[in-house]
């Protein structure tokens, strides 16, 4: 048999070593060495005391049939009204005979999306719609400005050398400054005139003003077409009882149970290399030096430590170690709070228990705060919060860099800032917090500035190891969503059992237009 060495247990790695072990006659030894104590990486679940996290909200929709049906084959989509959708009579599509999420675990339940922006103290659907209430909020002055600002887009396109001008060539420059700029820079610490238009073409690609347009029109009509609706536009996704790592948990089981072994506390430190092959890896493990030899070696760990592992075997040429190490990635803060209640009044038709705001998320474009988003885990699933009747659970997105002023504050005074800053926004009254918590996460976000551009220098020598395979989000250096990830994962295990050279198609998921948001695409 071959051994398979996966670095990492997030979404990729666990994918691909289930791949790698599902078939009867299954040819390959599978060993995962996860860095944590938990799998799932980004997508794994925090548990507070009774409540529970989500790291960056994780909605589990794709256009990839094969992704919906690997979810659904793991844990099946619930038959029944979960908790709050039977309280409050709302009415999901479900699947047939699918099981009772308040009798059973491992349950994906069917959530409603919503998400807005709250700028000017007004909440602005995301993406902006055509509703009388988003040009109230607006103002007749500023529409104005804005619908001659967007027509003007249309005659004269900027060149998109940044994702700047990619933004306003979508939405014109008045809503680019409205929604996008301060956002966008509080999530990147830089100016969009100065980041690749490369982002925007994989997270925003298909969403503009003329997709908006179609959408209403759609909507108007009654026209749904699942494939051609932008992933930005849905309005429902699957969602695992207890938060994305559960499911993430329950793969982690099927592994090992079809006899693959899952190494927690393994951080990989150096990689040995052979010629024009990776040898073996070393992790530190309980202080001492743990070597691992394989076969195939499939890494989901941060393309910038990889590179720099391989430095301390043999050196890498001097031009690729550059531009490893100058690839920049921004790190992320969360803060959960309980609370009484919110100051924000539901003026929405959509029910909720306690008739708290529906949004899964709030996008803050307030430009005196440093806050980025605001979950409210009760509308990711009601089971995340202890008493979803009485409380509200929420989590505070901070982004950040390692190390900068923000991450080294103390648990207890980073908090209070972040109390603070939703006091003064209108959101809260300080005296609602009943309980607080502060998670950090390393390399959250693969940054697409600095030597990002020459990237594709180092993804031609990382190649030309035959026996290594980058997948998922940082072990490609691409902000994928988890679908995304996992279809890296599809393609690198097609790969090995195949026996197919050219890693052209892993590195290719995600990258064309038309991949996701315009077609279906087989994996």
């Amino acid at each position: 048999m071959k051994k398979v060495v996966i670095i990492g247990a997030g979404p990729a790695g666990l994918t691909a070593g289930y791949e790698l072990l599902k078939d009867k006659n299954n040819e390959y030894e599978v060993v995962i060495l996860e860095a944590e104590s938990q799998v799932g990486g980004i997508s794994k679940t925090i548990k507070y005391k009774e409540n529970r996290m989500d790291i960056g909200g994780h909605r589990f929709f794709s256009k990839d049939e094969s992704v919906m049906d690997f979810w659904k084959n793991l844990m099946p989509v619930q038959g029944k009204n979960s908790f709050d959708d039977e309280k409050l009579g709302r009415d999901k599509p479900l699947e047939e005979g699918g099981p009772d999420p308040e009798k059973e675990d491992d349950v994906i339940l069917v959530r409603d999306r919503v998400s807005r922006i709250y700028y000017l103290k007004k909440f602005f659907d995301y993406p902006v719609s055509l509703k009388f209430e988003t040009f109230k909020n607006m103002g007749f002055v500023r529409t104005i400005k804005a619908g001659f600002s967007y027509l003007k887009t249309i005659f004269v396109k900027k060149e998109e050398t940044s994702l700047e001008n990619f933004y306003i060539n979508r939405f014109g420059k008045v809503l680019y400054g409205m929604f996008f700029e301060k956002y966008t820079e509080k999530l990147w610490g830089r100016h969009p005139s100065n980041i690749s238009a490369d982002w925007g073409a994989q997270r925003v690609k298909g969403v503009s003003i003329s997709s908006v347009i179609k959408d209403f029109f759609n909507k108007l009509f009654g026209r749904k077409n699942k494939d051609n609706t932008e992933t930005s536009l849905i309005e429902q996704f699957w969602y695992p009882k207890y938060g994305p790592g559960e499911l993430w948990e329950k793969l982690a089981s099927e592994i090992e149970g079809l006899g693959g072994k899952i190494l927690k506390g393994y951080e990989v430190q150096k990689i040995n290399r052979k010629k024009n092959k990776i040898a073996s890896v070393e992790c530190i493990v309980n202080g001492k030096v743990e070597k691992i030899s394989g076969d195939i070696f499939i890494s989901s760990m941060p393309l910038k430590d990889l590179v720099i592992s391989m430095n301390k075997d043999e050196k890498i040429p001097e031009e690729e170690l550059k531009i490893a190490k100058g690839l920049p990635y921004r790190d992320f803060m969360t803060v959960g709070l309980l609370l009484k209640k919110l100051d924000l009044e539901n003026k929405t038709n959509i029910k909720t228990l306690g008739n708290i705001v529906p949004d899964c998320w709030i996008y803050v474009q307030e430009p005196d705060v440093k806050l980025g988003r605001i979950q409210i885990f009760n509308n990711w699933s009601p089971y995340l919060t202890k008493n979803p009747e009485e409380n509200v659970w929420i989590g505070l997105e901070y982004f950040c860099n390692e190390n900068d002023e923000y991450w080294n504050m103390s648990d207890k005074d980073f908090i209070e800032f972040a109390i603070k800053e939703l006091v003064s926004m209108g959101v809260i009254k300080e005296e609602y917090v009943l309980d607080s918590h502060r998670e950090k996460i390393k390399k959250a976000y693969p940054a697409y500035f600095d030597t990002y551009s020459e990237i594709d220098k180092l993804i031609k020598y990382l190649d030309g190891y035959e026996n290594l395979y980058c997948i998922g989000r940082n072990g490609q250096h691409r902000y994928n969503n988890m679908d995304h990830s996992m279809v890296t994962a599809f393609e690198a295990v097609k790969n090995i059992k195949s026996g197919k050279k050219t890693k052209e198609n892993i590195w290719n998921v995600n990258t064309e237009k038309e991949y996701h948001e315009e077609k279906k695409q087989e994996s």
